[in-house]
């Protein structure tokens, strides 16, 4: 993205003049459209609609199972998920001089606290009613997860969290870095026989991850170099037949997507799939997936080795290679994944 730049009046006059000449527009959309990020134009409301908080995240997050129901939201440029309910259990770990968070329960989630920077309490009017919600942010400035307040959220508490961790400075100017980039080796340097080797003998697929660092691989280029009996291209539109047969034999899922701050996992069934636009829709009552199929450059199936037998994947990447969803079968440890998404998958192609 092209940065632009304003003062923090001059970006606050010319989103309010976009959104004159398109209301519609939501905010990541018209960030893109000025050439700043999306906690820079949520910034320019503060004293307004807008508090900004602490960046105690670790201590806000472990209050989130008081809220009560709320929707909590996680995407990245191809995919959001939504999903209805409550923080039920989070366990925060150490992991070097960072924190991880695991969230279980309605709202499943992997936390990388590292990536956090700002977080912001807001407040619009909608033609709903008022919208509240907490928003938070890495140092780029890119929405990490956002929690909408629902008709049975508790509001006291809600209303006390912010109090709690309101900012002192109310300062509408960020200071944004990047995130350093990866190096990851070429094809002609990789050890191919000791990567197929710990491929084919992984145990857990959470092996996957340790592999990729230990070989300074990214996730695409391991999945195009492994042999096609791990990993093969599909259609990159395989998606459609996933979900739509997936709803149809009530065949229950998984789906994970996110982003460097946090993944968000959905698990169960899908039962309304609808088509609108670029847009792959899940649309049921406490959980929906919205995936922005012009997004998608790459499709791949993919099959990892563990103690309960293999593990299958549908995984979609983005033109720049990151990721930006997976689909399994829903399957706990120590039980095998069902035989009926192994079938379904054998038939993409």
């Amino acid at each position: 993205m092209e940065t632009a730049t304003f003062t923090t009046s001059s970006l606050k006059n010319a989103w309010q003049e976009l959104k004159s000449k398109e209301p519609q527009l939501r905010i990541r959309d018209a960030a893109q459209k000025l050439g700043v990020s999306e906690a820079e134009l949520l910034a320019t409301g503060i004293g307004e609609n807008v508090i900004r908080l602490k960046e105690d995240f670790v201590d806000q997050v472990q209050k989130f199972p008081k809220l009560g129901k709320v929707m909590s939201l996680t995407r990245n440029q191809g995919c959001v998920l939504e999903h209805k309910g409550t923080f039920q259990k989070i366990d925060i770990m150490q992991a070097g001089p960072q924190h991880i968070g695991t969230v279980i329960g309605p709202i499943e989630q992997r936390v990388f606290f590292g990536a956090w920077k700002f977080g912001f309490a807001v407040s619009n009017d909608t033609p709903r009613g008022p919208q509240n919600s907490l928003q938070y942010f890495d140092k780029e400035g890119n929405a990490v997860m956002k929690i909408f307040f629902q008709d049975e959220t508790n509001l006291e508490v809600a209303e006390q969290l912010v109090r709690d961790h309101q900012a002192e400075e109310q300062n509408p100017e960020l200071t944004l870095e990047s995130f350093p980039a990866k190096e990851y080796v070429s094809k002609e340097e990789l050890d191919q026989e000791g990567f197929k080797s710990d491929w084919e003998n992984m145990k857990d697929t959470h092996d996957f991850f340790g592999m990729l660092r230990k070989y300074k691989l990214n996730r695409l280029n391991a999945v195009e170099w492994i042999d096609d009996k791990w990993a093969y291209e599909v259609d990159r539109l395989s998606t459609r037949k996933i979900l739509e047969s997936a709803a149809e034999t009530q065949l229950p899922i998984m789906i994970f997507a996110g982003n460097m701050g946090n993944i968000q996992i959905h698990q169960g069934k899908v039962k309304t799939i609808r088509l609108m636009g670029d847009w792959l829709n899940v649309m049921d009552p406490e959980f929906n997936m919205h995936l922005n199929e012009k997004e998608i450059a790459r499709a791949f199936v993919v099959h990892k080795n563990t103690t309960e037998g293999l593990v299958s994947s549908l995984e979609l990447f983005d033109q720049e290679g990151e990721m930006i969803a997976q689909f399994f079968g829903l399957r706990k440890p120590g039980i095998p994944q069902k035989p009926e998404w192994k079938a379904l998958l054998d038939t993409l192609n």
